[in-house]
């Protein structure tokens, strides 16, 4: 009886441990949400491995994985945080790799925005933008808006969303009349400028493998199907460019 409760156990214990390697835990910037949904249905249907997905700003999901958060890969909207999950130990080194460059838009609902810098010298309340300090697109709407020369002027009329989700929430909502949001987010929708690029930093969104998930088959194969066809044409065709 003693030799079939510990054949028990251990097929217990190996039943466990093929359910985790069939699965990975996946922080990803808000601007990439729907992309990240589409990409987990063709990854689970590739690979029959699934993807739990936690979406928000970056720089709130860097801090949760530096305090422990068991995410397993990292996509973030900047190029900056993974390489610092691998500086500070976090981060497998040799993973961290551009899977998209963002698109700055400025939208609106309400206004017209066909010339954009007109529209934000023009009348309105309230300009939507995502938290510069935690969320790369944010922090790109504060450069083209320095670069016009318009922050100072336009800086009272400023409201701020915990990421760039919240920010179009706040454009759709009618709670502010414009918003800088990523341009993926408002691909086929009207009322959209699209940011000339020379008015901010270009937005490097870097993927890094965190070695929480450093032996995770599931892990490891998701971020080879990041740089796979397949996926590259998906993240293309929702606005991003693709090296």
């Amino acid at each position: 009886m003693k030799r079939v409760f510990l054949g028990t156990l251990l097929a217990g214990l190996l039943v466990s441990s093929a359910a985790h390697a069939d699965s990975a835990s996946v922080a990803v910037a808000a601007n990439f949400t729907k992309v990240a949904e589409e990409l987990a249905v063709l990854f689970k249907a590739e690979t029959d491995h699934d993807l739990v997905l936690s979406f928000g700003a970056t720089g709130q999901l860097y801090t949760q994985i530096t305090q422990g958060a068991p995410f397993e890969i990292l996509l973030a909207a900047d190029d900056e945080r993974p390489t610092k999950a691998v500086t500070d130990g976090f981060g497998v080194d040799g993973t961290v790799f551009t899977y998209a460059i963002g698109t700055l838009a400025l939208y609106s609902t309400s206004i017209d925005v066909t010339d954009g810098e007109a529209a934000l010298k023009g009348p309105f309340e309230k300009l939507a933008i995502a938290d510069p300090e935690a969320a790369p697109y944010g922090r790109a709407a504060v450069e083209a808006l320095t670069a016009l020369g318009i922050y100072d002027a336009v800086q009272p009329k400023i409201v701020t969303g915990e990421n760039i989700s919240q920010t179009l929430q706040f454009v759709e909502s009618g709670n502010a009349e414009l918003g800088f949001v990523a341009a993926s987010q408002v691909v086929g929708k009207q009322g959209v400028w699209i940011v000339p690029a020379d008015l901010y930093e270009p937005i490097r969104q870097d993927a890094v493998l965190l070695k929480t998930g450093e032996a995770n088959p599931a892990a490891t194969a998701f971020i080879d199907f990041l740089k796979s066809d397949k996926a590259v044409a998906v993240i293309k065709a929702a606005g991003y460019t693709v090296e």
